[in-house]
Formats: C-alpha cells, structure tokens, sequence
C-alpha cells in the first residue's frame, strides 16, 4: 500500500507545533507493514502555487490511495487525479462559514470523507444515510505522552518544585479554547499554557500541572484530553469532541458544561496534594497514534483496487500474480 498525505498541516522551525498530530499519524503509518507514506505538505494560503507544485511532483498513478488532511487542502488534492482520494476533517474546515463552504463544494469529489470524532461526522451531509463517512483520529503517541514524576518535570522546565499549578493545553491566542475560563477557574493558582511549546516538551508541562484544564467551546477531536490521560494527569474539560466518551467513568476527572463553582470543587482535592494523579493511560491507549494509524491503513485498503501484478513486473521481470 502506497499513500500520498497531502496536508497545510505540518510541523515548521517556525511553529513545531502546527500539525504535530498529523505528522504523529504520519510516523504510526510508516511503522505499519507493508505500508509506504510520501508527504506534501504547503503553507496556509498558497493554493494555486500547491496545485501546480504538487502535478510537477507527485503523480497520482504511483499511489494506491491519496488522503488530504483538513478540508481546504482538497483544493490542491483534487487537482491530481489517477488515484482514490479520502479526506480527513479537523474541525474549522467544516464550521467556519467560508472554509466550510469550500470543503463542502469538494467533498463530492472525494472516494472517502472522514472526521476526527464521530461528533464531526455527523456535520457531513449524507452521513449515515446516503454516503459512507468514516471516523480517523489522529491518536496519542504513547511512547512520547507517559507519567513523569512531577519534581522531575519540574526540575527540568525550571519550575517551583512545590507550588501548585495547572495547564491550559492550547494557545491562549486561541479564542474558542477559552483561556478566559481557565483564568477564572484557577482563581489566581498559577496557568500554565502550551502557546510555543515544542512538541517533544508538551509532555513535560502535562507533567508538571496538578491538573489540566480544557473549558473549550468546541473540538474538532480533543487530543489534548488524551494526551493528559496518557500521563495520568487529572483533566478537567468540556464535553465535546472526544471529552464524554474519553473521561467516562474515569475517578478524578470532570467532563461537565463550565461552572465556575463546580469546576473550582472538582480542582480542589488535585491543588491539595502534591503530586495527584488518575489512572488514565489505559482509556488513552484506546485511540493511541498505532491504533488510529491502523484504521486509516484500513480504511485505505478499502479504497485501493487490488493489484494484479507484483512490483516486479514493471522491471521487467516476468510478472507475478500478487
């Protein structure tokens, strides 16, 4: 199986965090048998420049399947033809009212359109009814998300060994996070936030917070969430997205619509003690970055034809049936 991802998702020297979660699903692909991923990846807004790049790069035949990440990069996608082409969606490509629009236009183009949550599928026209829409998430890597003890964490990123702390785990730039909330329920206990934090340190800052706090609006997925689960941190969220499904049952967590009273309760008993945890890993395991990566690999499969020859036969070798 060969795959082409054709995404303006992607980490840069600029912004390493920009599309982490995308090259994340990328790297679970390549350790995949019998798997091969080739990337093109294009700066926000250059579309007429991807589209002419991409033909003068990349030739569709040479692919048994092509896979757009975020609905706006079907506008380059479509333009190569010669192979079946799935989408996956993130969230603002189909709510904002102008990339929704666009995204929309293209979908009937598409062999699969996808969501990172079941919650987003069902945003899809047709979902469920006349058209097949399939749900890929992007997944926790759990070789880079583990527990680390919290002194540790501390100690390394230079923080006050002893005083408690939380963690919005997002841009505070980003308005439908809502940091303003993460403001109000601290109540003047110290915020942490992951605005320009590398990658490979995010899992240090979950590590360091008592508690991590999502009150957000709205998620596309919410791999924040699980990503905190995967260390065994208390997380305090919203539910939307993944959140009710991914904190269900869950002992020292909190999936409840903002309340400024409820949610300062449920954070008390984690600012009380020095190092609090819950036992999340497992839940998080269940969308781990191989698990999703192996449903996208499926999900492909479904889309490739058959090969009826081998490699061999385009190097003039006699062919094989494969």
């Amino acid at each position: 199986m060969r795959a082409l991802v054709i995404t303006n998702m992607w980490p840069s020297e600029a912004d390493p965090g920009f599309g982490a979660f995308v090259a994340d699903q990328v790297a679970a692909l390549r350790e995949l048998p019998d798997v091969e991923v080739d990337v093109f990846h294009f700066g926000p807004g250059g579309y007429l420049k991807a589209i002419r790049d991409l033909r003068a790069t990349h030739d569709a035949h040479e692919y048994d399947v092509l896979h757009a990440h975020f609905g706006l990069t079907l506008v380059p996608a479509v333009a190569l033809r010669g192979a079946p082409l799935a989408v996956t969606m993130h969230g603002t490509d189909l709510r904002h009212p102008r990339s929704g629009r666009v995204t929309r236009a293209l979908l009937p183009l598409t062999a699969l359109p996808a969501a990172v949550s079941s919650d987003l599928a069902t945003e899809i026209a047709g979902a469920g009814v006349g058209r097949r829409v399939a749900v890929l998430p992007c997944g926790v890597d759990l070789e880079r998300f583990v527990p680390i003890g919290r002194a540790e964490a501390r100690r390394r990123l230079g923080l006050d060994p002893h005083e408690p702390c939380l963690l919005f785990p997002a841009d505070p730039a980003r308005p439908g996070k809502r940091h303003d909330r993460a403001i109000d329920v601290a109540n003047g206990v110290r915020l942490l936030s992951l605005g320009g934090v590398r990658p490979p340190e995010v899992p240090l800052w979950i590590n360091a917070a008592n508690a991590v706090v999502l009150p957000s609006e709205a998620e596309g997925f919410g791999l924040a969430v699980l990503e905190a689960l995967a260390c065994d941190v208390p997380v305090l969220a919203t539910p939307v997205g993944i959140h009710p499904v991914a904190l269900a049952e869950l002992d020292g967590v909190l999936c409840a619509p903002y309340d400024t009273e409820t949610w300062r309760a449920a954070l008390a008993p984690h600012l009380a003690v020095p190092e609090p945890r819950v036992s999340g890993r497992r839940r998080a395991a269940l969308w781990s970055s191989e698990r999703m990566a192996r449903r996208v690999a499926a999900a492909w499969s479904e889309l490739a034809p058959p090969r009826l020859y081998s490699a061999a036969a385009g190097s003039g070798e006699a062919p094989h049936p494969s």
